[in-house]
């Protein structure tokens, strides 16, 4: 129900005057209970409006002129006769119109919200530097009030405020200590080196048992390594055949790098010397693949590929595959190797890892030598195809 504000300004009768007071209290009654029951606005910075306090007469402040609305529903105020109105004004209802002041002078600000930085006073129509001055607005200008000094608001868990006691920590590590190897894996500068012992085994076979081994080793950064590898067979209690590796290894893609160094052969017969070239890498399906290439002064030429896979049973028990294959460019009688391709070699490796670095293993190995390699073979009364069973441990520092 809206109630227009009349000129009362001349009463006749007094009997008029106590009905009109009686009306005025029973209207603003059920106003006031229902603008107290309205909740408060959330947001502090909300644009004030005048009319919208309850209660407010505007008219009645000094020196507050309320200008009338085009199209309103108020009626224009008359001119004042010489005689006061004695009948208090009814507390007009809350309207959706919003007032413009032109003068608060006498406005205390300083009941208000302090919610609003920016205000620009001089700016209203009507008002005086000198009515700016008396103002009390009991707050700064120059800036916000912060968050938490505002009545009523209270600080929401995406807005901030001290983390819970269970709380994830900053770098996911949940108080893990950082591995001594985070500045490599970040820089990739600092050296580092390792030693496996892949294989040392002893062999049976058919016609003759011994021992086997095979390990590499490297130190340096992420990009450029001295790699050292070494493998040989002993048999009937001397060495067999052998050879040492000194590489440069050299990272080309994240998982691939070339290899150059010497090599130098070790055994019986002649201990040749030759330059090593190749490349070394982790194919799809983690095949670990390597092919080098050989050359010696006196002009002979060689070449070995192998490749390698581990087949994880479980965590600890792990089968590995591994095929090898050896090519010369000519004979060597002294060696006993014929050229083209002269032999291939196939095992099969079960270990156990009892833990990382050491692994106990028992396998099978089939040596297939071919063309004029397995000539000399049966010269020598050696079998062409040569089963061993082997045993050993796998080791790593």
């Amino acid at each position: 129900m809206k109630v227009n504000r009349h000129n009362t300004s001349f009463v006749p009768h007094r009997s008029a005057l106590l009905a009109a007071l009686l009306a005025a209290l029973l209207l603003a009654l059920p106003l006031t209970a229902s603008a107290q029951s309205a909740p408060a606005s959330s947001s502090s910075a909300a644009p004030m409006v005048m009319g919208g306090m309850p209660g407010m007469d505007h008219a009645s402040m000094p020196g507050m002129a309320m200008p009338a609305k085009a199209g309103g529903s108020t009626k224009p105020a008359a001119k004042a006769s010489g005689k006061k109105a004695k009948k208090k004004h009814a507390p007009a209802a809350p309207t959706s119109l919003s007032h413009e002041a032109t003068d608060m002078s006498g406005m205390d600000h300083g009941a208000m919200p302090a919610a609003t930085p920016g205000m620009d006073h001089q700016a209203m129509p009507g008002m005086s530097p000198e009515a700016v001055k008396g103002m009390d607005h009991g707050m700064k200008h120059d800036a916000a009030p912060a968050i938490g000094s505002m009545p009523g608001m209270t600080m929401g868990p995406m807005q901030g405020g001290s983390a819970p006691a269970d709380a994830r920590s900053g770098d996911y590590s949940d108080g893990i200590a950082g591995s001594p190897m985070h500045g490599l894996h970040m820089h990739g500068s600092a050296p580092f080196g390792m030693l496996l012992i892949d294989q040392l085994e002893a062999f049976h076979s058919r016609d003759a048992h011994g021992q086997n081994w095979e390990a590499q080793g490297w130190y340096g950064n992420d990009s450029d390594k001295l790699w050292v590898r070494t493998e040989g067979e002993r048999r009937r209690g001397k060495l067999d055949d052998g050879e040492l590796e000194a590489l440069w290894n050299h990272s080309i893609a994240a998982y691939w790098s070339t290899q150059l160094g010497v090599r130098q052969d070790l055994g019986e017969g002649s201990r040749r010397a030759w330059a090593a070239f190749g490349v070394q890498g982790l194919a799809p399906y983690w095949f670990e693949l390597e092919a080098t290439g050989y050359a010696s002064a006196s002009g002979r030429t060689a070449a070995r590929l192998r490749a390698d896979y581990e087949l994880l049973f479980t965590q600890r028990l792990i089968l590995q595959p591994e095929l090898e294959a050896n090519l010369y460019g000519k004979d060597d009688p002294q060696q006993r190797i014929g050229s083209g391709l002269s032999d291939v070699r196939f095992g099969l490796r079960l270990r156990y890892e009892i833990h990382r670095q050491f692994a106990p293993y028992i396998g099978v190995n089939w040596v297939r030598r071919i063309g004029t390699t397995a000539g000399y073979a049966r010269q020598d009364h050696q079998p062409v195809l040569d089963r061993q069973i082997v045993a050993g441990v796998r080791l790593w520092f």
